[in-house]
């Protein structure tokens, strides 16, 4: 037998594993790896992060991905190369996460990679009704398994796209069995360059949970402060929104988008919501001339609108609900603040650490959760849980 395979059986059949969660989102600040320690599978899961850092990207990685980044006019050789270099990438950050923790890469039991999502286009973005939805990470997952000498699971969002999901968001899974709660009605908020959140109903009934995109996060803001502001590449601590006013007739029209009026589930991307679609909002509104700092409030004040706006109609009494926010936006005072202004009394705001998770280290838990469940987990619900095919996701890539 290939060692390799019998060692996907060993780890398949361990109590606890070891599992390197790796998350690279659309704001592209860097990579994300957590060092997860996982007990058991599917309800019994219980995970805890020993270790965890964000590597930030170096300005030649950021500039690379940009010219391909959520573009439907790209250079087909620049992605090829891409894909390959991004993934020899990643797996040199391991080994220095590695070399500082002072880990033994034998200590790791795998690998679970996010990649770098270059494109999302689901069905009701891109209109053609020959085509499914489609959505492309980059950074091969060979690459990282030969870069690092660990079996690595990747490409995630693939399997959710051919169980007839969007690819997007996956978080969902993960939380129902990491933070799902008896009493708590819950809103698990993820604001990165996308906003998503995972509804977790009291009571752990999974037939009522789910997950979706509600807009833009911090994609349009980053993008903003990036062009106007020299050395900048986002808004820190939400300084620049404090400085401005916001402009109404720029935010209505910001406001003015059939996504938002779209069912949830659902999903969006930069490749909607970037700097084109904000300068096509200022044509209509005239506010072409208005100043820098009133353009980023205007832009914050809209996340916490959209943000906002998609919590509430998920609210579907007054029963006291839980928002717990994870993600770059967390850190933004500004957005927060916009944020606890639009919600109802009965929808209180907190950071995720206060249940004892990093709040930057929740995406990449997440993945490695689903890796855990790819090598280990056994069918604990009927069918697909909430379009996931709960234990089988991910390609596989032995060193």
């Amino acid at each position: 037998m290939n060692k390799f395979i019998e060692r996907l059986y060993h780890i398949g059949s361990k109590p606890q594993r070891k599992i390197l969660g790796l998350m690279s989102g659309t704001s592209l600040d860097g990579l994300d790896i957590a060092l997860c320690n996982i007990t058991g599978s599917g309800k019994e899961t219980e995970a805890r992060i020993e270790r965890f850092m964000t590597v930030d990207y170096d300005v030649k990685f950021r500039q690379a991905i940009q010219r391909v980044f959520a573009k439907r006019d790209v250079d087909l050789q620049e992605v090829t190369l891409l894909n390959a270099w991004v993934g020899e990438y990643h797996a040199s950050l391991i080994n220095k996460a590695l070399n500082q923790w002072q880990v033994d890469k034998e200590a790791i039991d795998c690998i679970a990679s996010h990649g770098q999502t270059i494109y999302h286009c689901p069905r009701e973005q891109h209109g053609l009704p020959e085509y499914g939805n489609g959505t492309l990470q980059i950074g091969d997952g060979d690459r990282i398994a030969t870069g690092t000498g660990i079996i690595t699971l990747s490409d995630f969002r693939q399997k959710h796209i051919a169980a007839g999901g969007e690819g997007a968001p996956l978080a969902v899974y993960g939380d129902f069995l990491v933070f799902s709660h008896d009493q708590e009605n819950r809103v698990l908020l993820n604001i990165g360059g996308i906003a998503n959140f995972t509804w977790l109903p009291a009571g752990n009934h999974p037939a009522e949970v789910f997950s979706t995109d509600i807009g833009p996060g911090n994609t349009i803001i980053d993008a903003f402060v990036s062009r106007h502001y020299a050395r900048q590449r986002f808004d820190k601590d939400g300084a620049i929104a404090l400085s401005g006013n916001v402009n109404e007739n720029l935010l209505n029209e910001l406001l003015r988008h059939d996504f938002f009026s779209c069912p949830v589930p659902k999903t969006t991307g930069p490749e909607v919501f970037n700097l084109d679609y904000l300068n096509q909002a200022r044509l209509r509104s005239q506010t072409l001339y208005i100043p820098n700092e009133d353009v980023v409030a205007t832009l914050t004040a809209f996340t916490a609108k959209a943000i906002a706006h998609g919590v509430i109609m998920t609210a579907t009494s007054t029963s006291a609900i839980t928002v717990y926010v994870s993600g770059g936006g967390a850190r933004n005072k500004a957005l927060m603040a916009a944020i606890a202004d639009e919600l109802p009394d009965f929808i209180s705001l907190k950071n995720l650490s206060e249940l004892a998770i990093d709040a930057d280290a929740k995406e990449a838990l997440l993945f490695a959760i689903l890796a855990n469940e790819t090598l280990a987990g056994s069918p604990c619900f009927e069918g697909n849980l909430f379009g996931i095919p709960n234990t089988n996701m991910g390609k596989i890539s032995l060193p």
